[in-house]
């Protein structure tokens, strides 16, 4: 292994003790910066004399290499952060990088799964009966049905259905109360597993929680406890894609508006504050039926020319 320079082990040191970097933060940032010390030695330059110019040239050869944006974005973050150091600790006269623009990364489209994926999770919920089964069914129906987030699912409340038929009482973020329609399926779902709610708490012990729990400091079902019994489903009911409450969130959303469900209603029923980050949703829906044309149409050969034909 190269043995870092004297001037980047300062660094790396400093980031350790002063900011409190991770292992792993400090080992990316040590191999970025060797890899900037081997350009700049192809260079005839050092650390101490490269210009802005010299930065650029490495910046641009990371993009052609074809690392993905986020890896350029961190070396600059490692560049940018390194000479900012030289420059306090006036091992250089000047900061080459400060300068430097971080590349746009994008925005990271949401996962989610098919329909006939949440059916075959739902199919395979049905199968137990036990009463933790009937729970986790009972949790797959609202989550899906009405596009919770995973905080919202399991503080819901037993109040949460009784204002009014077909509708559900969420308390979201910022203490913001919204009423979200929900299936017959959910509600039948909801129904079972009340009768056997009792089963999770000690005898005499009453809970104002729909998914109460004897164990959890919060007095309900844990995010943790949901999110692996989620987990443990997914794998019995073959779905090799990552599946999470999230991931049953953006599905809920997608699904929706495949069925030209309207913007503002989706972002009142998800309680975005703000419908721009609904929005990704309509990009997510662009990306899948790019995909379509480029798998599906008759021409298809002509958008993929490097298929097999």
């Amino acid at each position: 292994m190269k043995k870092a320079s004297r001037h980047i082990t300062s660094f790396l040191q400093m980031m350790s003790v002063e900011r409190g970097a991770a292992p792993n933060t400090l080992e990316n940032y040590r191999r970025d910066l060797e890899k900037l010390e081997t350009h700049l030695l192809k260079k005839n330059k050092r650390v101490e004399t490269a210009n802005t110019h010299d930065l650029r040239s490495f910046i641009k050869m990371i993009h052609d290499s074809g690392y993905a944006p986020r890896t350029a974005a961190r070396r600059l973050s490692a560049m940018k952060q390194f000479f900012k150091f030289m420059y306090g600790e006036r091992l250089r006269a000047d900061d080459p990088a400060a300068t430097l623009d971080s590349p746009k990364l994008g925005r990271p489209l949401p996962k989610y799964l098919t329909e006939e994926e949440v059916d075959q999770l739902l199919k395979e919920a049905r199968t137990d009966h036990s009463p933790k089964g009937l729970r986790l069914l009972a949790q797959l129906e609202i989550l899906y049905a009405c596009g919770l987030r995973v905080s919202e699912l399991v503080g819901l409340p037993l109040s949460a259905f009784s204002r009014q038929d077909g509708m559900l009482i969420v308390m979201g973020k910022g203490s913001k109360e919204r009423m979200i329609p929900i299936t017959s399926t959910a509600l039948e779902a909801v129904e079972v597993y009340r009768t056997v709610r009792h089963k999770f708490l000690r005898e005499g012990q009453e809970s104002p929680w729909l998914f109460p729990s004897r164990s959890a400091k919060e007095g309900h079902v844990s995010r943790m406890t949901f999110d692996k019994e989620l987990k443990n489903l997914a794998l019995k009911a073959g779905i090799t894609k990552k599946v999470s409450p999230h991931v049953l969130r953006h599905s809920f959303a997608s699904h929706l508006l495949d069925r030209d469900v309207d913007l503002r209603s989706l972002q009142q029923m998800l309680g975005h504050a703000d419908i721009s980050t609904t929005t990704i949703y309509t990009h997510m829906i662009g990306e899948r039926e790019k995909q379509l044309v480029l798998n599906k149409h008759p021409l298809a050969a002509l958008f993929n020319p490097d298929e097999d034909e």
